[in-house]
């Protein structure tokens, strides 16, 4: 769960409890859970902090319109699905959302791969850094793919786990006590030994492990949204980022519901083929038994197409 401290707990309730009037566009959805922490994993959660437009937005700027959109549902509805299904994507960017985001360092790592947002982190070189890292539960420790090599393959077993989980919880335990002792302080910040000066937090920080928590905003548009869902969303993905993504589909469910329905249709639960995986498609269709042999595909093509459509 969420780990917040009662100044930060305070801090939601004063937020949540202001109001505003306006003019623009407002989501229901979203204005029920703004500002409110979603937990993830052990220590983590993701936040809306602020948002501008919703799914007329969308329409609004397809249609270079003066309006927010049309009178008929139906129609936005059906204008979005157009977009996403013919990727016309710039409409999709005039609709954005600010989250904040506790995450552990090694997620944070994958996660700024995503270029197209903008960011600011936690700084370890001007506040000391919690004593919060991410430990995974036994059953999402495996060992390394034989097929894929970044991937996980089989569960490990109960003693295997239990000690990985041990060296784990005592590394990282040590060099943050490490990372205190090098300061020169305690968790509150309060100096140590009166004889000693300690070094830098920038120095000092370079003994964490990745598992420790890190946050940060992350602002982006509808449209990169989504393109960092279709891949991290995706049951490929890691499960430490995967859990990450799964609870932001929550949320862009809540404020763009057309938009997440279309996404959903067209990106999230769609396929592709390749040109050779048409032809080979095309030729079943027309009632060939197929084998790999028989047509231009390498063995990994042959599989990942199989399993496209869900054949034996």
């Amino acid at each position: 769960m969420a780990e917040l401290s009662l100044e930060q707990e305070s801090a939601i309730k004063e937020a949540r409890e202001i109001r505003h009037a306006t003019r623009r566009a407002t989501s229901e959805g979203l204005e029920a859970i703004l500002f409110e922490p979603i937990p993830v994993l052990d220590h983590g959660f993701v936040r809306v902090v602020d948002y501008m437009g919703d799914d007329a937005a969308v329409v609004q700027a397809a249609r270079v319109s003066y309006g927010r959109g049309t009178k008929r549902v139906s129609e936005d509805c059906g204008l979005i699905q157009y977009l996403l299904r013919n990727w016309h994507t710039t409409p999709f960017e005039m609709a954005e959302i600010k989250l904040h985001v506790k995450l552990p360092i090694f997620v944070a790592r994958q996660w700024i791969r995503h270029r197209m947002a903008n960011v600011n982190e936690h700084s370890a070189r001007y506040s000391l850094l919690d004593k919060e890292f991410y430990v995974p539960t036994s059953d999402q420790l495996a060992a390394q793919s034989t097929q894929n090599r970044q991937g996980r393959g089989a569960t490990v077993g109960p003693e295997e786990a239990e000690h990985v989980l041990r060296i784990l919880s005592d590394d990282a335990g040590r060099s943050y006590d490490h990372y205190l002792e090098m300061l020169n302080q305690d968790e509150q910040g309060n100096i140590l030994d009166q004889g000693r000066q300690g070094i830098a937090r920038e120095l000092a920080r370079m003994n964490l492990s990745l598992n420790f928590y890190t946050q940060w905003y992350w602002k982006v548009d509808l449209h990169n949204l989504m393109n960092f869902l279709r891949l991290r969303a995706d049951p490929h993905a890691q499960y430490e980022i995967r859990v990450y993504a799964d609870v932001i589909l929550g949320i862009i469910e809540k404020w763009v519901p057309q938009t997440f329905s279309a996404f959903r249709e067209y990106r999230l639960e769609a396929t592709t083929f390749s040109r050779e995986g048409m032809i080979a498609l095309r030729r079943m269709l027309a009632g060939e038994k197929l084998q790999q042999a028989d047509t231009k595909m390498s063995k990994r093509e042959w599989d990942e197409f199989i399993t496209q459509l869900q054949i034996s």
